[in-house]
């Protein structure tokens, strides 16, 4: 079988750990070079190691403009190209305050559009500086989240990150249609609830597996697993995508089509 992503070199924020790193063994195994982007170091060491001679890993806050820049330019001078940004990195404002709107702080709101708009924009905007820069045209690729277009009230009320999540979708749209004369695309990948460090609350609570399992239904009723996003995250970076741009891919399970049970 040929190899999708031979040639390409890729950034992934918030790629060391979940999604990212899944994603990121799925471009090196498809022949990409890869530079993952994580907060913890220690994570980062262990990205490395695990990925193998193909990529790099970097230490970097997500929500700092110089983050995703400093990534670009070291995937660029360790293998001569910059082709493809997966930005992953985002997470939970439910501990500073996300949650019901009658109970939503100003703080809660705040931190959650940083983590999960703010940074993506950062990213975003250094990818296509890069691409414009280079003269070349290149994949940008965003992690949205179903809770962005299809509410859950009973078990997932954290009303900022579902307007972050929507957010991506018209920011991605909107980008999509400017740069698409450059030759960049823009897309959009919404997961459910899928097995990540960040989705711990809701693996471990009893009540929500028993309502992910008709909420998800399919492939027996389970959670999502990093794994599940891979072959979407390659199709998006590759040349098979090339006519593709502004587009949203829900990989879900079947949450956005089902009502699932209490």
């Amino acid at each position: 079988m040929e190899n999708w992503l031979t040639t390409k070199s890729i950034v992934i924020i918030g790629g060391t750990t979940g999604l990212g790193l899944s994603a990121a063994r799925a471009f090196v195994r498809q022949g990409a070079n890869v530079v993952v982007v994580g907060r913890n170091p220690e994570s980062c060491l262990m990205a490395e190691v695990d990925l193998g001679r193909q990529a790099r890993a970097k230490q970097g806050d997500a929500t700092q403009p110089q983050t995703a820049f400093d990534a670009i330019q070291l995937c660029v001078r360790e293998f001569g190209s910059f082709d493809g940004l997966y930005h992953v990195a985002g997470g939970s404002g439910r501990k500073f305050g996300d949650g019901p709107l009658h109970e939503l702080s100003l703080e809660g709101w705040d931190t959650t559009l940083n983590l999960n708009l703010t940074s993506l924009m950062l990213s975003n905007q250094a990818a296509v500086r890069a691409f414009m820069g280079l003269n070349k045209g290149g994949a940008i690729l965003n992690m949205g989240s179903v809770l962005g277009y299809s509410p859950s009230s009973h078990y997932f009320t954290t009303h900022a990150y579902a307007a972050a999540k929507s957010a991506v979708i018209g920011f991605t749209k909107s980008i999509a249609s400017y740069y698409a004369k450059y030759n960049v695309r823009v897309n959009v990948l919404a997961p459910a609830l899928v097995d990540t460090p960040m989705a711990q609350r809701a693996t471990q609570d009893e009540a929500i597996q028993e309502f992910i399992q008709t909420k998800q239904p399919l492939d027996g009723g389970r959670n999502g697993l990093p794994s599940d996003l891979d072959g979407a995250a390659v199709y998006f970076m590759s040349d098979y995508s090339k006519f593709t741009t502004g587009q949203v891919l829900t990989v879900d399970g079947g949450w956005s089509v089902t009502e699932g049970q209490y």
